[in-house]
């Protein structure tokens, strides 16, 4: 451990899987001295965790470097050095042009190489060496990462799983986080014990395409060959202290019986799952190749709903794809109608450089693409109220994170994702307990504690 401590800046933009890499460089970073910090100012590491889904990702990122260079500059002017590093996705796809670019960055990290952060930040430091480092070798980086982590709450997310292989027009993932790879289960299984001793009591699994998830098998059941995420549910199932299992992000194509099955039998796994389908016209879905039908999708959503009827459905959604028409946008409303969503996620089309989808004709109007996503959006809101106004009068088992904004108050997560507000003993605080849900609005639920107030699991 160094004896020297030093600030250390992350500002993470994006997915849940960014804020499970950038808690995982600060375990990579502390043992060489580095504490957070809530500010770029006075630090002595910026990093800049990167994502490229959302649009003019890279011109953010570039604005917020023009917003460092002066802070870098002051701390040189005192005697001081701030080590600027851009890491994540925008990093990965376009690593060359920011090193070229923005002269401010010292370091440029892709998603499968932050486990080198000090080599890399040593290097920079004796002013020598190669500091572009974005080379996919996905086995290295978890093999070499700590095996502590350091949590904030009694919810944590663990990456399963990287990468895609289905290389949707649309997506940069398969570029920027390339093949789907998966972490062994024995591996899985140490963190998340590791978790639970810390208190952990929910925890998501996250991929890209987590429920491509095809990981090496338990020591002693190398026969079984690769296990499928509904083998691995089940078996993190099985560790104490945990109460709750979800996971995140998945593709229709890689939703299989047992999957289901897994959501029908195990108690420990939410009932909520997150499976977008994008858009609702077959014409558009064959266009960004992602290999269902429409009708395959209601059929899916189906078979799910029959195995685990209260299951909340989640999905994202794009409008203005090239191509998009009116009777194709119809469609998505139909869809969104007919499935009946929790919540959702929607989005409009923005190309990405470097995929299919950029360099498609018949690129929609923005303003036809604001107009398409407002009414989309209007609609998913309704339904996120209706199902929130659906659990007035229900008693759920709510996880206890914090204590509310109001005194005596306490906020926790229902089962399906929901913020729920009670007034409660600050005692419940990571333990759930039954609330009879009396208000709604969108984004939360109220209730009242029912007694007894803690369950087990």
């Amino acid at each position: 451990m160094s004896s020297t401590r030093k600030r250390l800046f992350i500002k993470t933009y994006g997915c849940q899987m960014n804020v499970y890499d950038s808690e995982r460089m600060k375990d990579v970073l502390t043992p060489l001295g580095y504490e957070s910090s809530e500010t770029p100012e006075g630090s002595d590491l910026v990093i800049l965790n990167t994502c490229h889904i959302r649009e003019k990702a890279a011109e953010k990122v570039y604005s917020e470097l023009g917003r460092l260079r002066p802070l870098k500059e002051a701390r040189l002017e005192s005697g001081d050095q701030m080590t600027i590093a851009v890491a994540g996705c925008v990093a990965q796809a376009e690593g060359a042009e920011i090193m070229k670019r923005a002269p401010v960055v010292d370091l440029v990290v892709g998603p499968q190489t932050y486990h080198k952060l000090p080599e890399l930040i040593a290097r920079a430091a004796r002013a020598k060496g190669e500091a572009l480092d974005t080379e996919f070798v996905v086995e290295d980086k978890f093999d070499k990462l700590p095996a502590a982590r350091q949590v904030d709450g009694y919810s944590a997310f663990v990456t399963v799983q990287e990468g895609c292989d289905k290389f949707c027009t649309f997506c940069v993932v398969p570029y920027t986080r390339g093949a789907e790879w998966s972490r062994p289960v024995d591996q899985l299984v140490a963190e998340i014990r590791g978790l639970a001793a810390m208190g952990v009591r929910e925890v998501t699994l996250l991929g890209q395409n987590v429920n491509a998830y095809h990981g090496e098998p338990p020591a002693g059941r190398e026969a079984d060959g690769p296990w499928g995420l509904a083998q691995l549910l089940r078996h993190l199932a099985l560790i104490g202290g945990i109460y709750r299992l979800r996971y995140t992000t998945s593709h229709p194509r890689d939703m299989g019986d047992d999957l289901i099955a897994a959501h029908r039998d195990e108690e420990k796994l939410m009932p909520y799952l997150h499976l977008p389908i994008q858009v609702g016209s077959d014409k558009i879905l064959k266009a960004m190749n992602r290999q269902h039908t429409y009708a395959e999708y209601v059929d899916l959503i189906g078979r799910v709903r029959d195995a685990r009827p209260d299951i909340a459905i989640s999905g994202d959604f794009i409008v203005g794809f090239p191509g998009e028409r009116d009777e194709d946008f119809e469609a998505t409303m139909k869809c969104v109608r007919e499935i009946g969503y929790a919540t959702a996620y929607s989005f409009k089309y923005s190309r990405r450089p470097g995929t299919p989808g950029a360099a498609m004709v018949n690129q929609v109007d923005e303003g036809v693409k604001g107009e398409r996503l407002q009414a989309l959006k209007l609609l998913l809101d309704d339904q996120q109220t209706a199902f929130n106004q659906a659990q007035t009068g229900q008693t759920l088992p709510v996880l206890f994170e914090k204590a509310g904004r109001l005194e005596g108050q306490l906020h926790g997560r229902s089962p399906y994702l929901q913020s729920v507000h009670v007034q409660g003993p600050a005692e419940l605080i990571g333990q759930i307990g039954h609330v009879a849900i009396e208000s709604v609005t969108r984004n939360a639920l109220t209730g009242s504690l029912v007694l007894p107030a803690t369950v087990d699991s």
